[in-house]
């Protein structure tokens, strides 16, 4: 990253390694496409989506990308996951993975309908 901190979305996807910029293009608009109307910020260092409380979030790293979606998302997707490596908090996907787009439009909507019912886990 970048020795100035980003500000904005596109700041910080501009700030991250080379190679995992069009993953972290894609990942935005899937998840801009998911909670259009959320609050977008830069919490902690990384790019968050709000409304009223934590949706999700992602992060860049040297070789991959995390997406966190709560404990309760990750799990209920658990077995569509397959290759992908997982934490209680994250999906990680490689750069030289394919981006599963399909996937985390699922895990964001199922989030983002959580929040609605009020079915958040307490998470953030």
């Amino acid at each position: 990253m970048a020795a100035t901190r980003p500000t904005t979305i596109a700041e910080y996807i501009e700030a991250a390694p080379e190679a995992g910029q069009p993953h972290l293009r894609r990942l935005y608009e899937v998840l801009k496409n998911v909670a259009s109307d959320a609050e977008e910020a830069i919490k902690w260092g990384a790019p968050f989506f709000v409304e009223p409380r934590f949706l999700f979030s992602f992060s860049a790293h040297k070789a991959h990308l995390n997406v966190a979606l709560t404990p309760a998302t990750l799990e209920a997707f658990r077995e569509e996951m397959g290759g992908y490596r997982t934490t209680a908090n994250f999906l990680q996907v490689r750069y030289d993975q394919p981006l599963p787009e399909d996937l985390i439009r699922q895990m964001a909507e199922h989030r983002c309908q959580a929040v609605l019912q009020r079915d958040d886990d307490g998470f953030w």
